[in-house]
């Protein structure tokens, strides 16, 4: 019994120091796997914390090659610093827009009122005065809806209608209404929608993306020209329809900057609008997890193809 004693006791001993080994070792190797797998996000916190206290936007996680947890939060991280990055520029650009387009209907606005109090006019010049105040004020308040839809539509805010739309009888709705315009300039107004094409998605701003493009294409299509306006099925999944006149065309150097709010383009160009029309037009587009595309020629013309989805991505 003295021997079995003897071995028993001697493999406590083992045993515990074994398992007090094990146990720190456990410990230790927890502890560095631990900081390895959080080391990313301590750099994204610093990082984080450095924008914050009033660090550069441009600042980025390093990206971790390991594709862990850690790596895919790194990235979406930096995913979401791009889309903060591009709203801020978004902002600041259309505030400089906004403040360089103001700037002439309000010193007009001005003009009309300084002359009306500094000169003595009849009452017909009166009434020519206030007519040239409210069209600029309508101008002006054109303009600022716009914008507020643009920017609306783009951030997803706001209640957007997600109805049962036909496409094919919007469009034809639409050309009906700009066929007297169009008649008036001299222009043939075709439509090419037969049928029914129905999809998800808001009729008001549709309608308004639609209005959009056939408004400039009567704009900048001369006298005996031609616009034709068709829809087809895509595939199963989605709606097309273009919008293609004989106008006066956009240059290479003006077509990747057509979609941005507030640009003109060539400034010799006749009716130039206040270069909301198409990035509204972009915007809807999106909105309604679609795209629009545009293929111009100087002097040929412009066709403007817009696709919808049947049921477009709503996101959460």
């Amino acid at each position: 019994m003295e021997n079995y004693t003897r071995f028993t006791e001697a493999f406590k001993r083992i045993f515990v120091a074994t398992m007090a080994f094990l146990l720190i070792l456990a410990a230790l190797i927890g502890w560095f796997m631990a900081r390895q797998a959080l080391s990313g996000v301590g750099e994204l916190t610093r990082t984080a914390s450095h924008i914050s206290s009033g660090g550069s936007l441009e600042e980025r996680v390093p990206a971790n090659p390991r594709g862990d947890e850690i790596a895919l939060l790194a990235t979406t991280f930096n995913q979401m610093l791009d889309r903060i990055q591009n709203l801020v520029m978004g902002i600041k650009e259309m505030s400089d827009n906004i403040a360089h387009d103001l700037k002439s209907p309000v010193t007009r606005i001005r003009g009309i009122a300084e002359v009306a109090l500094t000169t003595e006019t009849t009452l017909d010049e009166y009434k020519q005065m206030a007519a040239s105040t409210i069209e600029e004020c309508d101008r002006l308040l054109d303009m600022i809806n716009t914008m507020l839809v643009i920017s609306e539509t783009e951030a997803g805010v706001g209640r957007r209608a997600q109805e049962k739309v036909d496409l094919a009888a919007v469009i034809r709705d639409a050309c009906e209404l700009f066929h007297p315009l169009a008649e008036d300039k001299g222009i043939i107004l075709r439509c090419h929608a037969p049928g029914s094409f129905t999809l998800l998605g808001d009729t008001r701003l549709i309608q308004r993306m639609i209005a959009n493009l056939l408004d400039n294409a009567i704009k900048y299509t001369s006298r005996d020209g031609r616009i034709d306006v068709t829809a087809q099925k895509e595939d199963e999944k989605s709606f097309a329809f273009s919008v293609k006149d004989t106008g006066i065309g956009i240059s290479e150097k003006d077509l990747p900057h057509i979609f941005e709010r507030f640009y003109r383009g060539d400034p010799s160009r006749p009716n130039t609008g206040n270069g909301l029309g198409l990035s509204l037009a972009q915007a809807i587009a999106h909105a309604q997890a679609g795209k629009i595309d545009v293929v111009s020629s100087p002097g040929q013309g412009s066709t403007f193809t817009i696709t919808l989805p049947r049921s477009p991505y709503t996101p959460s």
